[in-house]
């Protein structure tokens, strides 16, 4: 059907609808109120039905012409920002992809330090837990988990993987826990442990983290008492005091350094990945991309 019909119609019918006056539509569009008339009665006819009760210079949408104005409307939006790019004196827009916690725990506050200094820019987050979509080639700069190599990506590390046990000072309190670094990992595996599900074989749950130290009774005996579907979710659980969360420490630097999260115990896992920022191998980078990645691969405090 929509070959048949002229895509112009679609315009004149949007404006008609929203300003309910055919007149006013007309000189919106630098056309008639004749044309916009005969647009509208002739996407009538190709839809088979009425879109408008016209009573004198008054309209109103008919049920089918209501539903056919939200579905014109958010095409028309949807298409106009997709255009925004190619606007004549638009700023660059900066892509970037990483995982929901990633952007929740570290990446956040960075974006938005940057783009303070960097008012005529605008910063596209996509933020997703597949490895496809965090590795596609449609982004200007992806921060990846891995082991530092990448076939499309030039890879810059972030933060090297470190796991040990966290807890909000309220959690320990409630468990008279005076003393988080004296604990022992069969003192740990008796906690209530928050654990989140793994999509990714190479992510470590409570139970990896036992058996990789060599505790494999501890590994056997930990439950979780709480398991999330995302990592963020456990994590946000610890703080708000529901138990004892596996932090990757560089991440959750923030929390520790203001005391919402301490430590537990004095063991830790390094895993050997890590969160590495890319840039795409093989096509250059606009300057206003290299200037983001230099500023998100500076040490905190080294970039503007």
């Amino acid at each position: 059907m929509l070959d048949k019909i002229p895509l112009e119609a679609f315009r004149v019918f949007d404006a008609a609808c929203r300003h309910m006056n055919f007149s006013r539509a007309g000189r919106e569009l630098h056309i008639t109120q004749a044309a916009v008339s005969r647009r509208i009665k002739g996407l009538e006819g190709h839809l088979g039905a009425d879109l408008f009760i016209r009573r004198g210079k008054n309209l109103e949408l008919t049920p089918p012409g209501e539903r056919l104005f939200q579905r014109v409307r958010a095409t028309l939006d949807y298409l106009e920002e997709s255009l925004e790019p190619f606007r004549t004196g638009a700023g660059q827009t900066i892509s970037i992809a990483a995982s929901g916690s990633v952007s929740h725990l570290w990446l956040g506050r960075r974006l938005r330090d940057f783009g303070k200094a960097n008012a005529g820019l605008s910063i596209r987050l996509l933020t997703s837990d597949s490895p496809s979509d965090l590795a596609s080639e449609n982004n200007d700069l992806v921060i990846l988990y891995c082991l530092g190599e990448h076939p499309r990506w030039s890879l810059t590390p972030l933060l090297a993987e470190e796991l040990a046990p966290v807890a909000a000072p309220d959690y320990l309190r409630s468990r008279q826990i005076d003393d988080p670094a004296a604990l022992t990992p069969a003192d740990l595996a008796r906690l209530d442990l928050i654990d989140y599900d793994r999509f990714n074989a190479n992510w470590v749950s409570f139970r990896q983290w036992f058996d990789r130290l060599g505790v494999r009774s501890e590994a056997r005996a930990a439950q979780p008492r709480f398991t999330f579907s995302t990592y963020l979710m456990a994590v946000d659980a610890a703080i708000r005091g529901d138990g004892v969360a596996l932090g990757s420490l560089g991440l959750l630097q923030e929390a520790l350094d203001d005391g919402r999260l301490v430590t537990l115990g004095t063991r830790s896992l390094r895993t050997g990945y890590g969160y590495y920022l890319g840039l795409p191998r093989f096509r250059t980078s606009p300057q206003e991309v290299l200037d983001l990645h230099a500023a998100l691969a500076a040490p905190d405090g080294a970039a503007a």
